[in-house]
């Protein structure tokens, strides 16, 4: 396991309040433990655990660890303007909040949407909170990923830009403290989830192409 980028610095910050208290308030017992544990907490949160992938052409993997919450056909109204298999999953603050890509390819489109910040799973949450969008192209199939601000997460950090070249798996992202990833897939694509499963990102086999 090891600490993601996202969260050294906050980390670092909170071990450096926890000493100078320690140092100079020593009496200060419940305060000290209430640090102690915050601090855990936050190394808690911001986990990233080592994990073996076996990445195969023509699968579509979770891009991140959470339950899916949503399996429906809508209209993706932001990039294909048509009909496509909406797929999201929540992640509660106890999840990992890395990102992944779902597959291989080239990033065609890269969008952030200053926002909201309703529930994560609320419906309405795709389209009015604050939120990133994201287009992968390959040879085969165009995907679109959203992440997606809830109440608690307040910062969505993506990291391709347009034209990159990425590998599926690798890391496309974080979202800071409880959040929501859509996808939206074409509608020939083979389903391999039902609503209520649990995906662990970069392992779980979302669907077939």
């Amino acid at each position: 396991m090891k600490i993601h980028k996202e969260g050294r610095k906050i980390i670092l910050i909170e071990i450096a309040m926890l000493t100078l208290i320690w140092y100079f308030f020593p009496e200060l017992n419940i305060l000290l433990v209430i640090l102690i544990l915050f601090t855990m907490l936050t190394i808690y949160f911001f986990r990233v655990p080592n994990r073996e992938l076996n990445i195969k052409d023509n699968n579509i993997y979770a891009p991140c660890d959470g339950k899916i919450v949503v399996i429906e056909k809508t209209i993706e109204n932001e990039y294909y303007k048509d009909k496509r298999i909406q797929i999201s999953i929540f992640m509660s603050p106890l999840n990992i909040h890395n990102n992944l890509y779902p597959i291989s390819g080239e990033i065609a489109y890269t969008k952030y949407h200053p926002g909201s910040f309703l529930f994560a799973w609320n419906p309405k949450a795709s389209t009015k909170n604050e939120r990133s969008t994201i287009v992968i192209n390959n040879k085969k199939i165009s995907i679109l990923i959203r992440q997606i601000a809830g109440a608690l997460a307040r910062r969505i950090i993506t990291y391709p830009k347009k034209n990159d070249q990425i590998n599926a798996g690798n890391e496309l992202g974080f979202i800071k403290f409880g959040s929501r990833v859509d996808l939206f897939l074409p509608e020939t694509i083979k389903i391999n989830v039902k609503l209520n499963d649990k995906v662990i990102g970069g392992k779980t086999i979302i669907g077939i192409y």
